[in-house]
């Protein structure tokens, strides 16, 4: 399942936001902090790291897939997680995160998600 929004920003300005770290507590309503293992703060294929929910676990996730620029897919806690995707769009850009079906209930956070990075994106466009 696939929740999506298109957005007033351009596709790598998404893309950065999806894929920076620091930038994860400020969309990710189930995250509050996340590190990678080798101390980096920029997604790449294959790493490793940790995300830290709101009730304060630290949970390990692995980068299992990504396409600089327009997807990348995780494991949390040895589990498929949801996928995101940066697509090109005739007002900018479509975010989408791709919900695995026996987690169709996520997609009410996946959509909150979606509407702090369309704020995200329009505050970098202000500055």
């Amino acid at each position: 399942m696939d929740v999506a929004q298109v957005m007033s920003a351009p596709p790598a300005a998404a893309w950065r936001v999806l894929t920076l770290l620091d930038l994860w507590p400020r969309w990710g309503p189930t995250v509050t902090a996340a590190e990678l293992d080798d101390g980096g703060r920029q997604l790449t294929a294959g790493v490793r790291g940790r995300v830290r929910t709101p009730v304060g676990v630290w949970l390990p996730f692995e980068v299992t897939e990504l396409e600089p620029g327009h997807r990348w897919r995780w494991r949390v806690a040895g589990v498929p997680a949801t996928g995101h995707r940066v697509e090109p769009h005739a007002e900018g850009c479509r975010v989408v995160f791709e919900v695995p079906a026996v987690a169709a209930p996520y997609a009410v956070v996946c959509r909150v998600a979606l509407g702090r990075i369309a704020g995200l994106l329009a505050d970098r466009a202000a500055q």
